[in-house]
C-alpha cells in the first residue's frame, strides 16, 4: 500500500490530478447531462474532464523533466504547472472556474502543503474564482468552493480532517444549490459545475487518505425520482459522512432534465423564460497586461454574459457568451495577443460547425501532424487533421472535434505520437457515444501516418481499410533528429547538451554533433535490417540540400530503394525519417 502523504509535496499533486481525472472520467456523461445553467448544452462534464486533463499533463511534464534526476520536482514546481496547464487548456464556463480555483490553491500550496496552507489555499482560490466572474450568481460552483472553504476553515487538526471537511462542506452546498438557483430547482437537478468541484476534491480526499468517498446506491435506472427536501431532486451519486442537508447513504444518481422542462430563468447571467441567450460561446487565451485586461472586462461585460477573465501575470483565459464574436475577439486584440480562439455556436449540434449540416460521408480519416506542411498533405489526401505544435499536444476534446469535423460515419484515428495514445482512446470512445463508428490506428509517428493514409480506401470495407492501414503503419519504422537540451544519459551513452540524437523507434540510437552526419548513420542503420522506400519529411529550417545529399546517400548505398521528400514546416524535429 502507497505511502499517505502528511503534506501535498509533488507526488501527492501528481496523483490528485491523476485521481481528478479518473474522477471526472467516470462522471462526465452525468455531469453533461444535468448541464442547465448558464447555457443548457450539455458539455459540462466533459469541459471540466478536459481542462483538468490539461493540467494533469502539465504536471507530468514536470516529472518527465525530473526522469533523470534523484529527487521529485519541488512542490511550487509541481501545483504551478497543474495550475498553468488549467489555465491554457479550460474549456467552457466551468473549466475556466475550475482554472482559477486551482490557480488560486497554487498560489498557497507553493509556500507549503500542510493543513494551515491547505485552509488558506481553499479561502484564497474561492475568493479568487468569485472575482473572475463578472456576475457572481449563488447555486453555482462559485457557491460551492466558498463552502468548501468556509467548511476547512474551521479544521484546527492535521491534513486529513481538513480535506474531509472540505468535501463534506460542498457536498451539502451542492445538494442545496436547486434551492438557490430557480433553473436547478425546476429541472431537479443540482449545479453541474458544483458537482464536478465535489468529484475533484473527492479525489483530494482519497489522495490523502488512501480511500474515495463512499458512493450512494442507484436506481436501477439511474436517474433520482426521489425529491429531497420535499422538493428538488439532486444528480449527485455520492455518499460518506453524514452532512447537513445531505440524506443518510449519499443521494441516487442522475438528474437528468425531462423533455420540455424550461431551463431558461435564473439571475443575473441567465436569460429569463422564452428570451434566447446569446448565440456564441467565446474563449481565447490572452497576452496582456493587468491595465488592459480591467478595461476589456468592462467592454465584453457590456457585449455579453456568462464573463469570466482568469489568470494573472499576463497571460489570461478569456471566456463570454456574446451575440457579436467578431466584436468579442477584436476587443481582445485591442487589448493585447489572443490566441487558441474558440468560437462555438450554441444552435449547432456539433457545437462548433458553422457550416449547414449535410448527410454525412460513410467514411473518414482524422490525423495528427506535427506541422502545417503535412498538414496540407494529408489534407490533400482527404484527411481531417489536427496539428500537434511543439510543446502543446492536442487534448482529446481537440481531437472529438476533429472527429465531429469529418462529418462521416465511420472514422480511421491516427495519433502518430505513442504519448497521444491515451488522448486518443479517450477521444474515440467519446465518439462512439456519439453514434460514429471509430477505429484507432496506433501510429506512434507522422511517418507511420502517411504511410497508413496512402493505402486507406474508402471504398472497401471498414474493416478490410483498417486492417491495411495498420499493415502499412506497422511495417514503416520511424526515426527523428532531436537537439539534446541538457546532459543526460541515453541508451547510446551520454550525451551533451547541443548534440544531435538520433531516435529510432522511440529511442536515443545514435548521439553526433551534426543533422547531416547524424541523419546519415541513422539511415544505414534502418536500412540494414531492409527496406523499399525511405521518407524524408524536413523541418521548416532545414535547407532542401540537405534532403538531396540524403536522397544521393540512399541511392549510392542501398540499391533498389527509393526516397520521397516532404516539407513538415515549423515542426519538433528538424527531420523526421521513415522505412517501409
Amino acid at each position: 500500500m502507497p505511502q499517505l502523504p502528511d503534506d501535498l509535496d509533488a507526488v501527492a499533486v501528481r496523483t490528485w490530478c491523476s485521481l481528478a481525472l479518473e474522477a471526472l472520467g467516470r462522471e462526465r456523461a452525468e455531469i453533461d447531462a444535468i448541464n442547465v445553467y448558464p447555457i443548457a448544452d450539455g458539455d459540462t462534464g466533459t469541459n471540466l474532464y478536459l481542462t483538468v486533463e490539461s493540467a494533469a499533463a502539465a504536471v507530468e511534464a514536470v516529472f518527465a523533466a525530473h526522469e533523470t534526476g534523484a529527487t521529485a520536482p519541488a512542490t511550487a514546481d509541481a501545483v504551478r504547472a497543474m495550475a498553468h496547464g488549467a489555465l491554457i487548456g479550460a474549456r467552457g464556463n466551468s473549466g475556466t472556474i475550475l482554472a482559477q480555483l486551482l490557480r488560486g490553491m497554487a498560489g498557497v500550496l507553493a509556500d507549503g502543503g500542510d493543513a494551515a496552507h491547505l485552509r488558506r489555499a481553499l479561502t484564497w482560490a474561492a475568493d479568487a474564482a468569485r472575482r473572475a466572474v463578472a456576475h457572481p450568481v449563488e447555486g453555482t460552483v462559485l457557491t460551492v468552493a466558498a463552502a468548501a472553504a468556509e467548511a476547512a476553515e474551521g479544521e484546527e487538526s492535521d491534513l486529513r480532517t481538513v480535506v474531509h471537511a472540505a468535501y463534506d462542506g460542498a457536498l451539502a452546498a451542492l445538494a442545496r444549490t436547486p434551492e438557490q438557483l430557480a433553473v436547478l430547482g425546476r429541472a431537479g437537478v443540482v449545479d453541474a459545475g458544483g458537482r464536478g468541484l465535489v468529484a475533484v476534491l473527492g479525489a483530494l480526499v482519497e489522495t490523502v487518505t488512501g480511500q474515495a468517498p463512499v458512493r450512494g446506491p442507484r436506481t436501477a435506472h439511474g436517474k433520482a425520482p426521489t425529491p429531497v427536501d420535499g422538493g428538488s431532486v439532486v444528480g449527485l451519486p455520492v455518499g460518506g459522512t453524514p452532512v447537513e442537508g445531505v440524506p443518510a447513504g449519499g443521494f441516487p444518481a442522475g438528474g437528468v432534465p425531462e423533455a420540455g422542462v424550461p431551463v431558461g430563468e435564473g439571475p443575473l447571467d441567465c436569460p429569463e423564460d422564452g428570451v434566447a441567450g446569446p448565440a456564441f460561446e467565446v474563449i481565447y487565451l490572452l497576452e496582456a497586461g493587468d491595465e488592459q485586461v480591467a478595461r476589456l472586462r468592462t467592454r465584453l461585460d457590456a457585449l455579453g454574459d456568462s464573463l469570466v477573465v482568469v489568470g494573472g501575470d499576463g497571460l489570461w483565459h478569456v471566456h463570454v457568451h456574446v451575440d457579436d464574436a467578431g466584436a468579442a475577439v477584436e476587443a481582445g486584440v485591442e487589448a493585447g495577443r489572443p490566441y487558441r480562439i474558440r468560437i462555438t455556436h450554441f444552435a449547432t449540434e456539433s457545437g462548433h460547425d458553422l457550416r449547414v449540416q449535410t448527410e454525412p460521408a460513410q467514411r473518414a480519416v482524422v490525423v495528427v501532424v506535427p506541422g502545417d506542411g503535412l498538414a496540407g498533405l494529408c489534407t490533400e489526401a482527404g484527411a481531417t487533421t489536427v496539428i500537434a505544435r511543439p510543446g502543446e499536444p492536442p487534448a482529446s476534446g481537440e481531437l472529438v472535434d476533429a472527429i465531429r469535423r469529418a462529418h462521416a460515419r465511420e472514422v480511421v484515428l491516427l495519433p502518430n505520437d505513442a504519448a497521444l495514445r491515451h488522448t486518443a482512446a479517450a477521444a474515440a470512445e467519446q465518439a462512439r457515444t456519439e453514434g460514429v463508428r471509430v477505429a484507432l490506428v496506433p501510429t506512434r509517428a507522422a511517418v507511420q501516418g502517411i504511410a497508413a493514409l496512402a493505402v486507406h480506401e474508402p471504398d472497401r470495407g471498414f474493416d478490410e481499410d483498417v486492417v491495411a492501414m495498420t499493415a502499412a503503419a506497422g511495417a514503416t519504422r520511424y526515426a527523428e533528429l532531436a537537439v539534446a537540451e541538457r546532459q543526460s544519459w541515453t541508451m547510446a551513452g551520454i550525451c551533451q547538451a547541443g548534440d544531435i540524437l538520433g531516435l529510432i523507434d522511440g529511442d536515443v540510437a545514435v548521439i553526433g554533433v551534426d543533422v547531416p552526419a547524424t541523419a546519415r548513420t541513422v539511415l544505414d542503420r534502418m536500412l540494414a535490417a531492409g527496406g523499399e522506400l525511405v521518407t524524408l519529411v524536413l523541418g521548416e529550417d532545414v535547407p532542401d540540400s540537405l534532403a538531396d545529399a540524403l536522397e544521393e546517400h540512399v541511392r549510392e548505398g542501398h540499391l533498389a530503394v527509393d526516397t520521397v521528400v516532404y516539407r513538415g514546416g515549423h515542426q519538433r524535429a528538424p527531420l523526421l525519417i521513415g522505412v517501409e
